[in-house]
């Protein structure tokens, strides 16, 4: 048989399923609801910023990496994305932040002023930059990787404008991005360092250590006893799914029929609950009585088990 897959939700698909199990009146609710917004914003930015590197087309062998996770040591980065080329390497970091932006070379602060007119410190993203262009430098010595480095920081909010821009760093709107990438390119060798691309990105592939989500309920400090239980129809948003025999899953309310209903709130539990499920808890989150039908259920997911089958439990197999 078939095991089905099972992940974690996205980021944003996680707290809007937050959302629909917190009650109308919970404290955090709003929160949430903000968290959500920044979050889909930022999606939505970087889908942006995937679209405008279609425009980038030079004519050397290059290739660009999407979330690059290394370790050295306790050191731990994340990249947003990383190009490399036959004559250097570009790390690129997407901010989504609107506003007015300043950066303050005297101070080294940067903040914005939002439409409302009010004016928040935050931390300078060309900070990160620079630890990350540290960081790769010390990679590449460690596996004698002869490759110059610099990085850019692109700021994916349609409703940004730049007030003032640091000296030392390049900062850039995602319309602006392939100029500057080609300006970058521009400072580096002209001639090529015969570095092959195809074995950097194996290396950098078989360092990546994925950053751990933490379920958000862990995250936020809520209390699981206050979600509403039961599993999600995604036509009426109603926790009303309840299993068929012949017809699979069925929402009580509407009637719809979603074959993958159960998977869905599966993932859903280790997105926002734990790390770890057993079949008592499978039955609670989901409203199922059965612990015998529970045990069969569980037994369709690709999940690692631990324990005797009395007392098993059940977590996201690790990327291999």
């Amino acid at each position: 048989m078939n095991k089905k897959e099972v992940v974690l939700l996205s980021e944003a698909e996680s707290l809007e399923r937050l959302l629909y199990r917190l009650p109308e009146n919970h404290p955090q609710r709003q929160f949430i609801q903000i968290e959500l917004y920044r979050t889909a914003a930022g999606k939505r930015g970087e889908d942006r910023l995937e679209r405008k590197f279609i425009e980038f087309s030079p004519e050397e062998n290059h290739r660009f990496l999407r979330n690059i996770c290394l370790t050295l040591g306790e050191w731990k980065i994340q990249m947003d994305g990383l190009l490399l080329t036959e004559r250097g390497a570009i790390i690129v970091e997407s901010k989504n932040i609107s506003g007015q932006l300043y950066f303050d070379d005297k101070t080294g602060e940067f903040s914005r002023v939002d439409l409302d007119g009010v004016r928040t410190v935050m931390e300078d993203p060309t900070i990160q930059l620079n630890k990350h262009i540290r960081f790769l430098n010390k990679f590449f010595k460690r596996h004698k990787i002869n490759l110059p480095i610099d990085g850019i920081v692109v700021f994916t909010s349609k409703n940004c404008e730049f007030m003032t821009k640091p000296v030392t760093n390049y900062v850039c709107k995602t319309y602006q991005l392939v100029d500057y990438l080609f300006k970058i390119l521009q400072t580096f060798p002209q001639e090529p360092t015969h570095q092959k691309l195809a074995k950097i990105d194996k290396l950098l592939q078989k360092f990546h250590t994925p950053y751990k989500r933490q379920p958000l309920c862990q995250l936020y400090f809520i209390d699981a006893d206050e979600l509403k239980s039961g599993i999600l129809c995604n036509s009426c948003k109603k926790h009303t799914m309840v299993r068929k025999r012949k017809a699979g899953w069925i929402c009580g309310q509407c009637r719809t029929v979603d074959p993958l209903a159960l998977q869905q709130a599966v993932q859903e539990y280790f997105s926002l609950m734990h790390t770890q499920l057993s079949n008592h808890q499978l039955r609670k989150f989901c409203k199922l009585e059965s612990p015998y039908a529970a045990s069969r259920l569980l037994a369709t997911f690709e999940l690692e088990t631990a324990g005797a089958l009395r007392n098993r439990t059940y977590q996201l197999k690790k990327e291999q």
